[in-house]
This record gives structure tokens, sequence and C-alpha cells, in this order.
């Protein structure tokens, strides 16, 4: 009965339109539509790596070996399983041009290929032409190169370059490799040649550092599932890697997964403010309605009555603004497709994908009830007498303990729902914790604003400007709470981001290239070393030289286990690794547990592991790694944990074990090399004249393509933020609409003692950024601390304030409030006085 007698008051109250909800619509719409954006642009890549992922991948499956080919055996059970097999090979290697002034050189990611390649899609080369023309040549064997390498070397089709001890013709120009987004993130740009071809070159010598990897075509109906399972059953203990169509990217997805998860969490911190924003519009209009509610508790409406009345009214506004939400999150990826698509190197598939829009509506479904519940349900403390007066302000500071109870499980399903969704709950509890941690900062500095405000208001005798605008800040009916809880937390989310943004630039760009080496020296052969050490050691701008014995296996078993269905997902585990192996630990080795072997050593193999990796995998002192090398299973046992800090770029490896467990294998040498800037150019010549087949990497290059990436993603996490604060600027201008009727009141007021209008516009404008700079001096201190927690528990780097981003921060807090404020001021300030203080009796 109550139900539907609410219903049609509900009803009724809806008839008078929308106002006084605008910013409620417009806060809640913004945050669905930013979750259900992130959400249909990550399905529409999920949907084109899928669609798309034989071609990507260049086959419908691969197998994969490090260091090796197929043998003659696993040769013939994939040619068996396959209508067609493609080899290919892929490594780095330095190409090589004779230029005026001497040989010049660029890292390049080199795939070679043979006559079936590719299997699906096109290559598409400038000027057109076949690959298998191009790969010809004419005298000499040809290639085909990436746009930006040529470039960089200075070569045209018809130009000769080297790789290794190899001469090839440029044939043509790379326009579209159709496999390149399935290979993952390369240092160097490519270059592509035919496996025959380098046969000489002694780039594929034993040990040397190469992948190489087996494309099939299967028949029509082959049960992907089982021939994987069959794959690694008859092979697991040669070290192959399997993957097929069905995650023809997966370096891709992992990354747009992750980065879309903290898009969407991002996007919560949105709704966070847009909920101060829900609530505050959810008081002022139930303050409104002070007459209304008096006048229906007067006539017996009893507190379940009013309550459901109001809840069904806002419910019904809650919901439509959602709907608007995620027709703006399902349009607005539709209408930016194209663009969207082109500045992305996969393919995408843009349609309405209803598992993001069904999210992000459960999202804004528990942010307007966890928001709006408790302004309503304090309507239900508050006497039919009290309500003339003042609907809210005369009701208790907590409502019924069974709303408090409510609020918190609404609170924790949100949180719980953000967890299952972004599929990471560290950082969820992170970001929910981070979240909260800023609300509750505000909201108490917001109480100290008032209060010194208060304080302060008597000491600006003489001072009237100052005077008005401390008393409005400090009384009890100014919008001080609202403007610092709902600019603060987004200008929070904003600094936080810009202060990790900054110190993992810094840590990149600043302080990373005075840590790490000047280059880093693979694929040197063991008879090479000798030579190599010569030239350094004997070179005075040389400052440290460190060298390693280097292999790469596969982890394939943990105690007896799969490797992976122990330590899960983690980077140790998901791929080949990075072996070693030494007699005794040099000087900057530190042993945290166990003991190292002895010097002259020669039992079972016994390995140390890097600790922190360890831990992270939950592994033991006495625990058993088995790791293929080469196809040779060798099972060691951890006997020690030790320090490894690959923040520096130096030489880090995860496994080192004693030497005999390696003897006999086939393995080259790794260098880092720590020298003065001017002498770097000469120490690559030499090098690379003396062996061609070493590949250098030059640190402060692969620097610069990472901080590349960081761009780009920086970017788009700068944009989720930039929603988040314009959605605290909505806020605010509802908080400056709302409080317009205070301003007119206290403008007549002013202006009947004999105040000028420009006197109470400086009044106005000076509150405004009192208020806009307190919120961003409180944002910046819980920005600074979020980003420090993040750099330091997370990402483990050394934080410092960046201080260019902490001013913007509080010079924006000071501009939003004065623009919101001064947009609000005009119209109190044209008011007539008499008119005014007639109508407030």
């Amino acid at each position: 009965m109550s139900l539907g007698t609410a219903a049609r008051f509900a009803r009724r109250e809806l008839r008078g339109g929308l106002r006084g909800f605008r910013i409620f619509l417009a806060c809640l719409a913004l945050g669905v539509a930013a979750i259900a954006g992130v959400g249909s642009v990550r399905s529409a890549i999920q949907a084109g790596l899928t669609d798309q992922g034989a071609i990507l991948l260049g086959g419908d499956a691969q197998a994969e070996f490090t260091y090796r080919f197929a043998s003659d055996e696993e040769r013939a059970w994939l040619e068996s399983v396959s209508t067609a097999l493609s080899e290919i090979t892929d490594f780095r290697s330095m190409a090589v041009v004779d230029g005026p002034d001497g040989p010049e050189r660029g890292l390049t990611q080199v795939k070679s290929v043979d006559d079936a390649y590719p299997l699906l899609g096109e290559m598409r080369l400038d000027p057109p032409m076949p690959l298998a023309q191009a790969l010809d040549g004419d005298t000499q064997p040809g290639a085909v190169m990436a746009p930006v390498l040529a470039d960089r070397l200075g070569l045209s089709p018809g130009d000769s370059f080297r790789l290794g001890t190899q001469s090839f013709t440029l044939s043509a120009i790379i326009e579209t490799e159709p496999d390149d987004a399935g290979d993952g993130f390369g240092l160097g740009p490519r270059t592509l040649v035919r496996t025959s071809d380098l046969a000489s070159s002694g780039l594929l010598a034993p040990g040397s550092l190469y992948e190489s990897e087996y494309r099939l075509l299967v028949p029509d109906g082959t049960d992907m599932d089982a021939l994987r399972a069959e794959a690694e059953a008859r092979f697991q203990d040669t070290g192959i890697r399997w993957r097929d169509a069905r995650n023809g990217a997966p370096g891709i997805a992992r990354f747009v997964d992750r980065l879309a998860s903290f898009l969407v969490l991002v996007g919560l911190s949105g709704l966070a403010v847009g909920g101060i924003g829900v609530s505050a519009a959810v008081r002022a209009y139930l303050a409104r309605k002070t007459g209304v509610i008096a006048t229906l508790r007067t006539l017996g409406a009893s507190r379940r009555v009013i309550f459901l009345t109001y809840f069904l009214q806002i419910g019904a506004l809650g919901l439509l603004g959602i709907a608007i939400g995620l027709v703006l999150g399902a349009v607005i990826p539709l209408l930016f497709a194209p663009i969207i698509a082109a500045s992305l190197p996969i393919p995408v598939m843009f349609t309405l994908y209803p598992g993001p829009l069904a999210e992000a509506a459960v999202y804004g479904v528990l942010t307007a009830l966890l928001f709006t519940l408790w302004p309503l349900a304090r309507t239900e403390e508050v006497r039919a007498a009290a309500l003339f007066r003042d609907a809210l302000d005369s009701a208790r500071a907590l409502p019924a303990r069974r709303y408090v109870v409510a609020t918190a499980a609404l609170l924790a399903l949100l949180v719980g729902v953000a967890m299952v969704f972004s599929g990471d709950p560290r950082i969820t509890l992170w970001t929910a914790g981070g979240i909260l941690g800023a609300l509750v900062i505000l909201a108490v500095a917001a109480t100290g604003i008032r209060a010194l405000a208060h304080r302060a208001t008597p000491a600006m005798r003489g001072r009237p400007v100052w005077r008005w605008a401390l008393g409005a800040i400090g009384g009890p009916r100014e919008t001080a709470a609202s403007v610092v809880l709902s600019l603060g937390l987004g200008l929070s989310v904003l600094a936080a981001i810009g202060q990790i943004d900054g110190n993992l630039r810094n840590a990149i760009q600043r302080d990373l290239p005075d840590v790490a080496p000047s280059y880093f020296f693979v694929d040197i052969q063991p008879n090479q070393i000798d030579g190599y050490l010569e030239r350094l050691e004997s070179d005075p701008a040389v400052g440290r030289v460190d060298t390693a014995p280097m292999l790469r296996g596969v982890i394939t078993r943990i105690n007896g286990q799969n490797a992976q269905e122990v330590a899960g997902d983690h980077w140790v585990v998901r791929g080949d690794r990075g072996i070693t192996y030494a007699a005794q630990p040099d000087s900057r080795t530190t042993v945290t547990a166990g003991e190292w072997w002895p010097e002259d050593y020669d039992g079972p193999p016994q390995i140390s592991f890097a600790a922190e990796e360890a831990e992270e995998i939950g592994l033991n002192l006495g625990d058993e790694i088995t790791f293929n090398v080469l196809g040779r299973d060798i099972t060691a046992t951890i006997t020690s944990f030790r320090d490894v800090d690959f923040s520096t770029a130096g030489i880090g490896f995860v496994m080192t074990l004693n030497p005999t467990a390696l003897q006999g294998a086939p393995h080259t040498f790794i260098s880092t090399v720590y020298a003065e800037p001017e002498a770097e150019a000469q120490i690559l010549r030499d090098l690379a004249d003396a062996y061609p087949n070493i590949t250098a990497i030059r640190v402060r290059d692969a620097i610069d393509r990472v901080a590349e990436l960081l761009e780009g993603i920086g970017a788009a996490i700068r944009w989720g933020a930039a929603a988040t604060l314009l959605t605290g600027f909505l806020v605010l201008i509802g908080a400056a609409a709302a409080g317009e009727g205070a301003r007119t009141y206290e403008a007549a007021v002013l202006k009947t003692l004999g105040a000028s209008r420009a006197r109470i516009l400086q009044s106005f404008a000076l509150r405004s950024a009192l208020l806009g700079a307190a919120a961003g001096v409180v944002a910046l201190g819980a920005g600074i601390l979020g980003g420090w927690a993040v750099s330091h528990y997370i990402m483990e780097t050394d934080f410092t304030v960046v201080w260019s981003s902490a001013i913007g921060i509080i010079a924006g807090g000071v501009l939003a409030t004065l623009l919101a404020g001064i947009g609000f001021a005009w119209r109190p300030l044209a008011a007539r006085p008499a008119q005014v203080l007639r109508a407030r009796e």
C-alpha cells in the first residue's frame, strides 16, 4: 500500500521537470560514459585480435624454440598435423652501411623467412612487388626494410648493406607486415631476409641468441585444445612453446587488458567525484522540498512513504542518467572509430558490445545508490515541525543504523565488483583505498577550512572584502565541503597521476642514464671474448666492463609440477629466461639466504634464484626448478637467493647455476660497457669492425623507445583523469548554482548597507579563489601521498615531488573555482535589493 502511494507521489513530483537535477544527471552520465567507452574500446580491440588472430600470428598455430631449429622429429610431426608450414627466425643484429665517413650502423630486428612465408595476410612493399621477387635480389641476396631504419641509414631501393658478414641489396621498403603486431615489442625496426641467405653471415652460430618459429595452417575443424595438448605432451621436455590464433598477440592483449582495467579504475574515481555531486544535488533538492515533506507528514504520511517517494523519484532520474551515460559510452567510440583504428597498429572491430555497457550500468547503479541513500535516509529522522525550519540541518549527523549498514554493504559490493571486473584485485584495492583516503582527508580539510575561516574573520576588521569572503566560507550555509570534496578529489586523481608519470619519466630519462651502461653487447662468441675485453680494458674512456656467459631456457616445472600451474602468469615462467653460470659471486652480488656452492663444486646442479621473484612465485630453499635449454631438461636445486636489481639496465639474471651444470652447452657472452659519451662511437666502430656478428644495443636508444611507449600510456591515463576533473568541475558548478540564492540575498544586504558592486564581486571572487586554492593544496597533498605509495610499493622507484605538476594542480583549483564562482555571481549582483528583501519577508 505504502509503495503504491509513494509511487503516485513520486510520479507527481517528476512532473516538475529536471530543475535541480541537471548536474545530478551530468555527473552520473559522465562517469558511466567514461567506463562504458573504455570498455567498448577494449572489447573492440579484443574482438579484432580474436577475429584477425590467425593473421597476427601468421598461421593457425605456432611452435617456438629458443637457440635452435626444430629437430627432424619435431618438424616431421609439425608437418603431419598441418596443411602448410613456414619456418621463421627472429633476432637482433646490426645493419651496416658504408658511408663517406665510414660505416654507419643501426640496430634492427631481423626476421628471416622461407619461401612459404607469409602463410596468411599480405606483405605490401614500396615499390610494389611480390616478396619472393624482393628477396631474390640480383647479384646478391635481397632484403626489405622498415622505412624508419632505411631513412636512418640513408638507404634507398638498390643500395647495399650488411648483416654480419653477408651483404644484401635493399629491394623495397616495408609498408605493411601482416604479422608485425604478433611479434611483440622490439628494440629495432624490422629487416626481412631469407633464412638460407644468412648461412655465411655468422649470425646464427651455435649459442647465438635467436628464436625459431614454425607457423602452421591446420585442417578446418581441428580441435586446437587437443592439438596443443598433444604438442606439449609429445615435446614437453624439449622446450617447445605453443600458441594458436585464439591468442595471436598475447603481449598486446595483456597490455590492452591492464591499461583498460586501470582506465576503468580512473573512471571509478570520476564516478566517486560525480557521486559527491549526486549527493549534493539530492540534499539541495530535499532542502527545497521542506514544505512538501512537512505537509505530507502533517497529513499522516509515514516515514516509509516519504522515503519511498523520493527514493523512487531520484531512482528514476538516476536510471535516466545511467541510460544517457550508456548511450554516450556506446556511441562515442563508434563516432571516433576511424580515428581510433588509424592510431592503433592492430585490427579493431567497433560495434555495440553489451558486456562493457552492463559493467558500466552496474557501476552506475551502485554509485547512485551509495551516494543517495544517506541523504534520503536522513529525512526519516526529521520531525514534521523541524522540517518547516530546515529539512536536513536539524536531522542527526547519522541516519538509522540499518542505512549505515546498507551504505557499508554497498561500498563493499562496489569494491568487490570492481575487483572482479578489473581482473587485478591488488590495483583495485589500492585505488579504492586511495579514493577513500582522499575523501577522508578532504572531508577533514573542509571542516578545518571552515573553522579556520570562522576564526580569521574577526581579524579582518578594516578589510571588508576579506571579512565578507572569510565569513561566507566559515558560515553554516557555505558550500565549502562540496567544493573541497568534489574539486579536491578530481585534482587528487590528477595530482597522483602527474606525480607517478613524472617520477617514472625521471627514472627512465634522467636517473637511469646516470647508472645505466652505454652499450649492451650480445652474441659474443667464446673465441671472441678475450679480444673483446682487450680492446675495452685498454681504453681509458671505459670505466667498467661487465661480462657473463648466457644461455636462454624455459622453466617447465617447479618441484615436479607444471611451472605455470605453480607460478600462474608470473613473467619468469611466461617465456624463455636468461641463464648464466658462475663459480663464485662477484663483489656486487648480495646473497640474502642460503649459501653459494664451493668454487670447485662438481655435484648435482644447484641454482641461485633472484630473491624478489622467488618470493612472488613462492619458492623456498631446497625447491627444484626444471628448465629446458636447447631441448635438454636440467633440474637444479635452489640453494641460495640473491638480490637482483633490474632497474639499472645492467646485467641481471633470475637464475645463476654452478658451471658444471651447463657444461658442454653452446653459449655466447653478453657484456655491458660503461664509457664516456664521447668515446661511445669509436668503441662501436672498433668492435663492429672486428666482430661483425656482435649486436650492440645502445641503452639510451632503448630508453627512448620505452619513453615513447610511456608517452602514449600517459596520454591515455591523463585523458581519463581529465574526465574525472571535468566531473568535479560540473559538481563545482552545481554547488555554485545551489548557492546562488544565498549569494543573491547576501549581495542585496551588502548593497543596502552601501557596498559597491565591485567590492561585492571582489568578495565573491576571493571566496572562490580561497576555496580553490585550499582544494588544490589539499589535493596536492593527497596526490603526492598517492603518487609516493604507487611509486614506492608498486613500481619500486625513487620518488621526488614534481613541482611543475604540483603548481599546475593548485593553479587549476584556483582557476576552476574562480570561473564557477564568477559565472554565478552576475545574477546576484544584478538583483535589486528591494525585491530580494521583500521576497524574504
